[in-house]
């Protein structure tokens, strides 16, 4: 009698474990935070705000429109890849997971991706439709990996009051340099007539900063940052003039010191400097900050990309991308995926109201997109916008060796050449020890 009990507790905990009607289940888990509490039952894209409600919101929208199939959302703390390798070590995968481009690389180069050009040729979506740098960002080899949802990058993030003090605006726009040369002629004036930095800087625990500064000024002077896989290319006569370039900025005090990201947030929130360069994902705060009456960014802000500086303008991006790990599905699963992604398209600009840059060449030249706040000044990212070769792996870990290297070199810790040569010897290192 106890093994007849027994037996029939294991059968119903078994069919509690699968899914109780006929729809198609694909199984997607993401990070961008856990927001259901405001957002889990609606699914009027237009009212949400922010990643987590916007995306939370699309995926409901998805649900209700599709009523064969379900998407069965798992939201994991950010960036979700440790869960991620868990689950793929146990063969039991989800079906779709978001990814920044720069990790997929990580995954593809072990064959556990797969290439989703079926399931865009189901959807009828093109890589062609695609901004450039979306498009680099999901391709390794000759294979497309993701479907892109953004670009994100660095952005100079602007007070137009304290530039329209330094006299650098014209026309209502801010002046912003054409060279190395320039921008320290403007950052010596600007400090002079308002007595504040040019530049507000993270120079303390965020390596992104200099690392996307080193990246991006590099490439620009067509310097091949990665010639193989196995090895990075930083001390170069180029590397060394970006390096000493960004030393002198603190040599002279024309950017803050000794700054962690909140208090480079709360000093350009308070007007304690002209510049901050940043990314996408801070428009929406600023721009909030900008529209409240009383507070120093009222009527003061502006946002461009990067300058140029030397070479080509251009500047290192990366982005978020639907990925499809590999594991035996259903043509109903993979149908299901096709029309994920062909929804996730369509309403591509609905994403792009986080701030980051849309995927899709048409909504870049949109109207509704032109028209949000800033879009049209700093579109321009999605086409010059460049991610690093789909070869690289382990694209993180190296941001953080040559971020927390360059940022020794242009605050003084180090010289610049033991700074470069240190970051190049450990990331090469890094890069021997991979399979």
């Amino acid at each position: 009698m106890k093994r007849i009990i027994a037996a029939l507790v294991l059968a119903l905990g078994l069919s509690s474990c699968s899914p109780a009607d006929d729809k198609t289940h694909i199984y997607l888990q993401r990070f961008f935070g856990e927001c259901g509490a405001e957002y889990g039952g609606r699914t009027d894209v237009d009212k949400a705000e922010g990643e987590c409600g916007i995306i939370t919101t699309m995926i409901n929208r998805f649900n209700a429109q599709n009523p064969d199939v379900q998407v069965d959302t798992n939201v994991v703390a950010w960036p979700g890849y440790p869960q991620l390798a868990a689950q793929m070590a146990a063969r039991d995968p989800p079906d779709l997971v978001t990814m920044h481009t720069g990790v997929i690389s990580d995954y593809s180069s072990n064959g556990l991706l797969e290439p989703v050009e079926p399931y865009l040729r189901q959807a009828g979506i093109s890589p062609a439709q695609f901004t450039a740098a979306s498009r680099l960002a999901v391709t390794i080899g000759d294979r497309i990996y993701g479907l892109p949802l953004d670009t994100h990058g660095g952005l100079f993030h602007i007070n137009t009051k304290l530039f329209e003090q330094a006299g650098l605006m014209r026309g209502g726009k801010p002046v912003l340099p054409n060279s190395a040369e320039e921008l320290l002629a403007h950052a010596r004036q600007f400090k002079q007539r308002t007595g504040k930095p040019y530049l507000i800087q993270s120079n303390v625990g965020d390596p992104a900063y200099a690392a996307r500064n080193q990246y991006t000024y590099m490439m620009a002077q067509g310097a091949v940052l990665f010639p193989d896989d196995k090895h990075i290319r930083l001390a170069t006569p180029i590397g060394r003039r970006v390096a000493s370039f960004f030393r002198q900025i603190n040599v002279e005090r024309l950017g803050t010191q000794d700054m962690d990201t909140p208090g480079a947030i709360a000093a350009f929130m308070n007007g304690e400097g002209g510049i901050y360069p940043t990314g996408t994902w801070m428009i929406g705060s600023f721009q909030e900050e900008s529209v409240t009456p009383g507070r120093p960014l009222y009527n003061s802000y502006a946002v461009f990309p990067y300058p140029r500086l030397w070479g080509e303008r251009l500047e290192y991006v990366g982005g978020h991308a639907w990925v499809v790990p590999a594991r035996k599905r259903s043509p109903e699963q993979k149908a299901a995926i096709a029309r994920f992604f062909r929804f996730m398209a369509q309403h591509n600009y609905d994403w792009t109201r986080t701030g980051h840059l849309p995927a899709f060449e048409a909504v870049l030249a949109s109207p509704n997109y032109r028209a949000l706040p800033h879009r049209s000044d700093i579109a321009l990212l999605a086409q010059m916008g460049r991610p690093l070769p789909g070869h690289v792996r382990r694209q993180s870990a190296i941001e953080g060796i040559v971020g927390e290297e360059m940022a020794a070199g242009v605050t003084g810790q180090k010289p610049i050449d033991a700074a470069l040569g240190d970051a190049e010897r450990r990331v090469n290192e890094f890069l021997a020890q991979l399979d």
